[in-house]
């Protein structure tokens, strides 16, 4: 990987490319650490604090790199974009003209890249309106009036929209994979705070065997993990094809052989995603409205007060493998469910097998072994429900590892398996990216000698 970008670095048309993305990125990280306009930050400190004491903005707080735990101008971040991107390709799906855009070549992927900005900007002005004026009278403004609510409003929804542009731009004229490339940076920007409290905690105050033992297992926790995503990310389930062959004209033609590749994550992390954000949600309602379900008194032992207390603990992932509470970790089995089926709910809206087996009996195609239409649609059935179950399964352990080692030991960490999955998955296509660069150019360089 690292040979890959050195090597990029000698072709200048490249090296521009990649000096051009570091730069948005050098933007889009000085733009996380300039507060909003009309901001209480010693309110935002405690509120974010009640906040992180309930896990409810584990993602939100990793995607946004910790612009939104500041209240910057950036602290909507990209989340619009990505909710806005989820919406957009749901209902391509569900809505037939949105369908006919999506197959109506160059030009109609354009209109659904246009719909999903303007859904992108009303996300960011609802959800930086909510803010303002939620918390504003709650002591987020400075001075809660009209003015600082629209400021504060603007502010958030020009810098979320400015995310956006800059993420297309590095699509556009960077390395590609711009938005991934802004969410990654977010992620990866608390590595290091992550690697420090993990030394403080586990290395700096023991003993030298003790403290070299424990940076050994973190590390190969680690390592561990990456392998793991690295078979999610590009381990694929090739099934063979066969064209029959037919006479055109006066030519044989047909004959070949090609293959369905079905990755074995075929959902990628958006599972995770809504796994957490459902298990998320009353969490964050719950603290916005001032409950957090930790007293007893006045709503009594069999009080709802105290019932929903106890019910958002076992929603709450930081209550998972505590060995003093076991019995919250069963909230685990709900969110265990909640990715299997996501997982398989996401692949049956993306991957349709019916369509794929009749475009290959229009083309001639066949597994072989198996008859064309309905036996292939039903054979891929089978096989995609097998791979799903096995990437869904690898995507629970990666998901979960992380909780396991946070309860058990303790270890206080921002980033997760989610994290690592975004992260290593866009590496990995960025250098695949990268090398395609190259090869094309020293292709054409090849013509033109």
């Amino acid at each position: 990987m690292f040979k890959t970008f050195i090597n990029a670095f000698k072709v200048k048309d490249i090296r521009n490319k990649l000096l051009f993305t570091l730069l948005m990125l050098f933007i889009v990280r000085l733009g996380c650490q300039i507060p909003a306009p009309g901001i209480n930050q010693e309110f935002v400190k405690q509120m974010m604090e009640n906040l992180f004491k309930s896990d409810g903005i584990g993602i939100l707080g990793a995607f946004t790199g910790g612009s939104f735990e500041r209240m910057s101008i950036f602290a909507l971040n990209i989340t619009p974009y990505i909710t806005s991107s989820i919406i957009m390709q749901l209902m391509t799906i569900a809505i037939p003209k949105l369908e006919e855009m999506q197959n109506d070549g160059e030009d109609g992927r354009k209109k659904i890249a246009s719909i999903t900005r303007y859904v992108t900007v009303a996300l960011a002005l609802i959800e930086s309106g909510a803010m303002a004026i939620g918390f504003g009278s709650q002591g987020l403004l400075t001075e809660y009036n009209a003015l600082n609510v629209i400021t504060v409003i603007a502010a958030m929804t020009a810098g979320s929209a400015f995310l956006m542009w800059a993420g297309e731009r590095i699509t556009e004229k960077g390395v590609g994979n711009g938005i991934s490339i802004v969410l990654i940076i977010n992620i990866i920007s608390s590595f290091p705070q992550d690697a420090k409290t993990l030394f403080e905690q586990f290395v700096k105050k023991e003993s030298i065997a003790v403290g070299v033992l424990n940076a050994v297992i973190i590390i190969a926790v680690v390592i561990v993990l990456v392998i793991m995503v690295i078979f999610l990310s590009d381990g694929t389930r090739k099934i063979p094809l066969q064209y029959a062959k037919k006479i055109q004209g006066n030519k044989m033609m047909g004959g070949n052989t090609s293959s369905i590749p079905i990755k074995i994550n075929t959902a990628g992390v958006i599972p995770v995603i809504f796994a957490s954000s459902i298990l998320s949600f009353p969490l964050i309602i719950s603290n916005m409205a001032g409950f957090n379900g930790s007293a007893k008194a006045e709503t009594g032992f069999w009080g709802w007060g105290y019932i929903w207390g106890e019910a958002l603990k076992f929603m709450n992932s930081r209550y998972w493998f505590n060995k003093n509470d076991m019995i919250y970790t069963i909230g685990i089995i709900v969110y265990v469910v909640l990715v299997i089926f996501f997982a398989y709910f996401y692949t049956s809206i993306t991957f349709n097998p019916v369509e794929i087996a009749g475009n290959l009996k229009k083309a001639g195609g066949f597994v072989p072994g198996i008859r064309p239409g309905k036996p292939t649609s039903d054979y891929l059935n089978t096989v995609l429900n097998y791979v799903i179950f096995i990437g869904a399964v690898g995507l629970t352990i990666v998901a979960v590892y992380p909780y396991v080692f946070s309860g058990l030991f303790g270890a206080s960490v921002s980033f997760g398996g989610t994290s690592i999955i975004i992260v290593v998955g866009v590496i990995i296509e960025t250098v695949k990216q990268v090398e395609s660069q190259m090869l094309v150019r020293n292709y054409k360089g090849f013509l033109n000698d």
